[in-house]
């Protein structure tokens, strides 16, 4: 009976696979890329490759910068100055930094400009703005969704909306928090940012790069057109997916004996690479930069490499208050929404989108 109870609170999953092409005029690649907006880590691993090409490289180096600035009041972030440099010129994307999605009181700014709080009761009654219960709450109401759009209060700024926001925010209930942020705007400095939040504690950031070749590494076999395999001739996604997760962990593959941490091995049926080039980049890492090494990744079969596919996978932080658009995400006990393309040397590509429990099916 206890066993039973254990496996009924065991975290749920949800994995959709599909598969394209990338020169299909359908194909939701991109926006499906540039609507999950706050990713913290992005991995791509390459099959027969020893290093990567200096294009690649300086790709990978430019994913920054983005910004950490401390005790930013949340009013600072509607301002008609904030809207008009930022918001109006470019996507700005603001992430509340060292908060627990189910615990404390988070925020989001996407970059259409549509501010997203997720509030505890207490603070909801308090900042007297209106708003809906979490989806993921429960019998017991704990959790309260606001969606703010700016640009529409920016629209007139004289209006009873704007100044009960502004009122609630600079004089009812004052609200601090530590922000990661960033702004994608190619005609503008990117010192901007650093001199319009000056007076705060405000610090420049690049991505952590981590680059590493792998030797002998055993890898599944893939056909474009079987996403489900065919039985001893090709893996399907799941497998794959599991796979990766393993590889990026540094999971030993061999399934040792006396091995007692891990007995999980390759998928079957598998061929082993000599070489393989990993590639981990963890920050506050945009859209624009991922769809950038995704659109790089398709073009790298226009030579003709050994390798018959690479992969691409995203990981957006766990304690976001949205994952896909503006669809709600909670953390559960996982926290987890991310996504991998598998980009074959046809133009093919498999797409496969993972969210935990708290969290609605990906688009």
């Amino acid at each position: 009976m206890a066993t039973l109870r254990r496996l009924r609170e065991a975290p749920r999953h949800l994995l959709v696979c599909e598969k394209s092409n990338f020169g299909n005029h359908k194909s939701r690649h991109r926006h499906l890329v540039q609507t999950h907006y706050y990713n913290y880590r992005v991995s791509f691993l390459i099959p027969e490759c020893g290093i990567l090409s200096e294009e690649l490289k300086n790709l990978v180096m430019q994913t920054g910068p983005y910004y950490f600035v401390k005790n930013l009041p949340l009013h600072e972030l509607i301002t008609p100055e904030f809207i008009s440099t930022f918001i109006k010129k470019g996507s700005c994307y603001a992430l509340t930094c060292n908060t627990n999605i189910d615990e404390d009181n988070t925020v989001a700014l996407l970059p259409n400009g549509k501010l997203i709080l997720s509030l505890d009761k207490d603070t909801y009654e308090e900042t007297g703005l209106q708003g809906h219960p979490s989806q993921f709450s429960g019998r017991k109401i704990m959790k309260f969704i606001v969606s703010i759009d700016l640009m529409e209060l920016s629209l007139n700024l004289d209006s009873k909306k704007y100044e009960r926001v502004s009122w609630s925010f600079k004089e009812k209930k004052p609200l601090k928090f530590d922000f990661l942020l960033a702004w994608h705007n190619t005609g503008s400095e990117e010192s901007t940012m650093m001199s319009y939040f000056s007076k705060y504690q405000i610090q420049e950031h690049q991505p952590k790069v981590a680059l590493s070749a792998v030797r002998d590494l055993q890898c599944p076999v893939l056909q474009s057109s079987e996403l489900e395999g065919a039985p001893e001739v090709s893996c399907q996604a799941l497998e794959l997916f599991d796979w990766l997760g393993a590889v990026f962990s540094n999971v030993s593959l061999n399934n040792e004996p006396n091995n007692f941490i891990s007995t999980y091995c390759c998928p079957q049926p598998s061929t082993v690479v000599a070489k393989a080039y990993l590639c981990t980049i963890t920050g506050f890492i945009l859209p624009e930069k991922i769809c950038l090494l995704l659109e790089h990744l398709c073009h790298y079969f226009d030579e003709l490499k050994l390798a018959p596919w690479v992969t691409l996978s995203v990981q957006g932080f766990a304690d976001s208050p949205v994952s896909w658009g503006k669809n709600e995400h909670g953390f559960w006990k996982g926290g987890e929404h991310l996504y991998n393309f598998v980009i074959f040397n046809n133009q093919d590509y498999w797409l496969q989108m993972a969210v935990g429990a708290n969290d609605h099916c990906p688009p």
